[in-house]
């Protein structure tokens, strides 16, 4: 069987590494994170960036070791074992029940900005949402990563045109509070939402395989992306504490749309809408193109049934892709119909990310040599406590795992064979 076309450059690959990044936490998680710790949490985003480096090079590096289009959960195999791929894999898929109906209803959220939908039109723009994301995923690869580096280039524009209107250009390290007016003992509860918008790390990692020059261009483009999305929430949430379009949650769910409104009017609003919809589209279309490839690649490989292995005539796995399609269909009509809060569903999500995370860290430790080891190693830590950060809401992740753990080793003992500790 061919392995899928390299098609992606350093530009590309940028492009479609911020907008994963940025998706819909541009827009909302620097106003949540200012009514937490108020200008305080400009310290957070600065923290963050630095945190999140050793877990990106990490990846960069299992990456351009190991360019497979299985991403994290391939990582893992091959370090700790074909169970815990295993493992790792429906960790990965489990998210979407509860992430994938969450990001669409923050992307259907910006037509409402625009428009008085109904919760049936609510639903329609979901849907079709999903229906825009396989048709993009039945081209080559190449096409999405051309879409997502505009969407980048387009996010930083309006961006851009925010700070020159108002006024932010001059002095702008005058909004940074001194170091020692700082509460930093507010910080890590800040942090622990803030790093919902470095999730798709793991994502990207599926899109190595892809890569022309995946040894040069592969961690280069996932370094400078985590950059640029870096910079940019750092930028918005100045924005953002400056004009004081933060508060509530409904204030904070609407506060770049209402703050580019106020600044450049009426049209400052529809480019606030249309670019956060194709922001929050870039972010979802790269995790489901993400989930069907791993689904490929270990149908590709035996460990799934043949039929999700084939391509279409553009070298795009795009029968793996109409089952994901089809699983986030399904799940969005769950969510709409039983009306699932947003938050939990996202704080559920958070937990299965984070988990694979550290999984993927830990394999980095045990596949990576020298400096690059202890690099994963500081890495795992980092992930570990984030997660242990998250309590309660890190159940979901747990009870999930145990519930697999507990299936493969009842289907082993019904079968008859013995099971070792390690191999469930």
């Amino acid at each position: 069987m061919g392995r899928l076309n390299k098609e992606l450059g350093l530009g590309y690959g940028t492009g479609m590494m911020a907008t994963s990044l940025l998706g819909s936490g541009i827009f909302v998680v620097p106003a949540v994170a200012a009514s937490l710790a108020g200008a305080d949490s400009l310290w957070a985003w600065l923290i963050l960036m630095v945190l999140v480096l050793p877990v990106a090079f990490t990846f960069a590096r299992l990456g351009r070791a190991f360019p497979h289009a299985g991403g994290a959960p391939h990582l893992i195999g091959r370090a700790l074992g074909v169970p815990m791929e295993k493992l790792a894999a429906f960790l990965f898929l489990a998210v979407l029940p509860v992430g994938l109906p969450a990001m669409l209803t923050l992307t259907a959220g910006f037509w409402h900005a625009l428009f008085p939908l109904t919760d049936n039109g609510d639903l329609l723009v979901q849907l079709g949402t999903l229906g825009l994301v396989l048709v993009l995923g039945s081209r080559k690869s190449g096409a999405s990563g051309l879409i997502q580096l505009l969407i980048a280039l387009a996010i930083i524009g309006l961006l851009t045109q925010v700070w020159i209107s108002g006024d932010l250009l001059h002095e702008p390290l005058a909004i940074l509070p001194p170091v020692e007016q700082v509460q930093w003992t507010a910080l890590p509860a800040v942090l622990a939402v803030m790093f919902w918008c470095f999730v798709g790390l793991e994502a990207f990692t599926h899109m190595g395989e892809e890569f022309k020059n995946p040894e040069r261009d592969f961690p280069l483009a996932l370094l400078f992306g985590v950059l640029l999305a870096g910079f940019i929430y750092l930028a918005c949430a100045m924005a953002v504490i400056k004009f004081g379009v933060f508060g509530d949650e409904l204030t904070n769910t609407t506060s770049f749309p209402v703050l580019v409104a106020a600044l450049l009017g009426e049209k400052g609003r529809w480019a606030a809408a249309l670019v956060g919809y194709l922001a929050c589209f870039a972010s979802l279309n790269l995790y489901v193109q993400g989930f069907a490839r791993l689904l490929w690649s270990m149908a590709d490989e035996g460990k799934l049934p043949a039929a999700l292995a084939q391509l279409n005539r553009n070298g795009a796995p795009f029968r793996a892709l109409s089952w994901v399609v089809a699983a986030c269909a399904l799940c969005t009509l769950a969510a709409w119909l039983f009306k699932l809060p947003l938050e939990v569903l996202i704080r559920y999500a958070n937990g299965n990310f984070i988990l694979v995370y550290w999984l993927a860290m830990v394999a980095g430790v045990k596949l990576l040599h020298g400096g690059w080891r202890w690099l994963a190693l500081l890495a795992s830590l980092l992930c570990l406590g984030v997660f242990v950060s998250l309590g309660l809401e890190a159940g979901y992740a747990l009870v999930l795992g145990a519930a697999f753990i507990g299936w493969r080793q009842w289907r082993k003992r019904k079968a008859g064979r013995s099971a070792s500790p390690v191999a469930f």
